[in-house]
């Protein structure tokens, strides 16, 4: 597949089929994934693929308290109980549908980063850290962008998080990891997207200062 269709046709799957994908693709997605850039090529990453049926039903049950507490802060369980067919609320309903239906999906992918591998230089900004995450971030994009490759779906959350401690019991996971992603991944029950729908590059980048939207190509061209 071509990289670019990849990144522009490549979704957060929320419908999977049953139909357990071979291991063997999981194995070569992870291989490709695997030439993602870190800091210092420290490669922090560290993968739990669950298949267990008994496990992803466990991790589902730690997923649904979190998913719920989401659901209120954002104000959505009220618009869950409401009928209508407007599609913020049609899309809500399968993100919930999903939540609720996490043991089904084949493989639960559990991504933890060594913090011991990881510069965290904005650590003393008197902000939450976040630049730690691009040493794995780049490596979750390029497994989904690989999985799709394989003919294969995934959905990437971080609601999982908060439940870190009892991940790492159920999985045996050394305490000093993090939990940094869950992907789910399976075969896609819904046809995949022609293209998807985001915002334009003139809503997000800016040239030489926050005021100056970067131009267009063309524009660029004749200035």
């Amino acid at each position: 597949m071509d990289l670019l269709e990849a990144i522009r046709t490549t979704p957060t799957t929320r419908r999977f089929k049953a139909e357990p994908p071979p291991l063997e693709a999981i194995w070569r997605a992870l291989d490709a994934a695997r030439f993602a850039p870190s800091g210092g090529n420290r490669q922090p990453w560290r993968v739990v693929v669950v298949a267990d049926p008994q496990k992803r039903k466990a991790l589902r049950d730690l997923y649904q308290p979190h998913w719920q507490a989401y659901l209120r802060r954002m104000g959505a369980d009220r618009l869950l109980a409401q009928a209508g067919d407007d599609p913020r609320l049609a899309s809500l309903r399968r993100a919930d549908q999903f939540a609720n239906a996490l043991d089904q999906i084949p493989y639960h992918l559990v991504v933890f980063a060594d913090p011991a591998l990881i510069a965290f230089v904005d650590e003393g900004l008197p902000r939450r850290s976040l630049v730690g995450g691009a040493s794995v971030y780049p490596f979750v994009q390029n497994l989904l962008l690989a999985l799709r490759g394989e003919g294969l779906a995934g959905a990437l959350t971080t609601l999982l998080a908060p439940a870190e401690r009892e991940v790492r019991e159920l999985l045996g996971v050394p305490s000093q990891l993090l939990l940094a992603a869950y992907v789910l991944v399976g075969y896609r029950a819904d046809p995949w997207p022609r293209r998807l729908s985001r915002q334009p590059v003139s809503q997000f980048a800016y040239l030489d200062s926050y005021a100056n939207p970067l131009p267009e190509p063309s524009a660029a061209a004749s200035s």
